[in-house]
């Protein structure tokens, strides 16, 4: 029947349409809306809201790193983030008051020496007892070498990176690389737990990796752990793993990149009282021989250890009660 009103609307002349109906004019209007808010979003912003997204994308970007200026200090501390960052005064003891760590002590003193005078020279790993001098050992290296050598060298300049800062090592090349300096890159307490990974970029940088470690750059570290890993951690290794003993070497192998271990163990009595007598004269502390020899044995014992630690806090302690201050000359 609609065919036939076509027709007849046909012979008239006329057109026939047929009227949309609910849903189609339901879309079109939708899709007119859709349109309008489209402009609305592609339309140019006002100039205070595009400031305002700018200032919030500076807010969200990283600090620009500063540019690196190494003349004016000889240490400092690697931050990822913000570079290198200035000491302007290292806390360091005199190397004359290390005591019961000779030959530890010259051993490295040559080694930082040949390094500072632009010949071979290995990474060091400093390793054992703790509270023995192994990180106060590498500052008073450091400033002795620096002493001794002087100009004839030129300075030689230590930085000291975190542990947990780790992975940024070969960023850390990157920037001292370039530099006319040499420098001694040290970190403190230096270990790793069985799910740690970024012993593998302290290991490219030792040896291993393309560019290697700069020739201008030496690395010490110092930890409690000769393999750098508790041995739970390594037996768990060799119980758990398909093949235990590649697992293990792989991990061991990293300590193995130092070409120097110096082992620091448990001081005797006769040294640890050697060490808060050194103290005592370097302060000028008043107190008579048998007195202060009884006392540091019995603060020994309460403690439980004897190391170069103990000595120092017995000696602040005494220096507290006396009235003197401890500061370097």
């Amino acid at each position: 029947m609609w065919r036939g009103d076509r027709r007849t609307a046909g012979a008239a002349g006329g057109t026939l349409r047929r009227r949309p109906g609910p849903a189609k004019g339901a879309l079109r209007g939708a899709t007119r809306n859709l349109m309008t808010e489209q402009h609305k979003i592609v339309s140019p912003l006002d100039p205070e809201s595009l400031r305002r997204i700018a200032d919030a994308l500076d807010r969200l970007a990283p600090p620009a790193r500063a540019a690196v200026d190494l003349h004016g200090a000889d240490a400092f501390i690697w931050h990822p983030g913000r570079g290198l960052i200035a000491v302007p005064r290292v806390n360091r003891v005199d190397m004359s008051l290390l005591k019961g760590i000779d030959r530890m002590r010259d051993i490295l003193i040559e080694n930082t020496e040949r390094f500072a005078r632009g010949l071979p020279a290995n990474n060091a790993l400093l390793w054992g007892a703790r509270g023995m001098g192994k990180s106060s050992l590498v500052k008073a290296a450091h400033a002795g070498v620096n002493e001794g050598l002087g100009r004839k060298a030129g300075i030689l300049k230590l930085v000291e990176i975190h542990r947990e800062d780790i992975e940024s090592l070969p960023d850390l090349m990157t920037v001292l690389r370039p530099q006319p300096w040499r420098f001694i890159v040290f970190c403190d307490d230096l270990s790793f737990d069985a799910d740690d990974t970024s012993y593998k970029s302290l290991k490219a940088v030792l040896e291993g990796g393309i560019e290697g470690r700069p020739e201008n750059v030496i690395l010490y570290a110092t930890s409690n752990r000769r393999h750098l890993m508790s041995r739970d951690m390594m037996e768990n290794e060799r119980s758990t793993a398909i093949n235990p003993g590649e697992t293990v070497e792989e991990k061991v192998s990293l300590s193995d990149r130092f070409g120097l271990w110096l082992g620091f163990h448990r001081c005797s009595q006769d040294e640890f009282l050697a060490m808060v007598e050194g103290y005592v004269a370097y302060f000028k502390v008043p107190i008579e021989a048998d007195a202060l020899r009884r006392e540091a044995l019995e603060w020994a014992t309460t403690r439980g250890s004897r190391s170069g630690r103990v000595a120092w806090q017995f000696v602040q302690d005494l220096a507290g009660r006396r009235g003197v201050r401890l500061s370097d000359k």
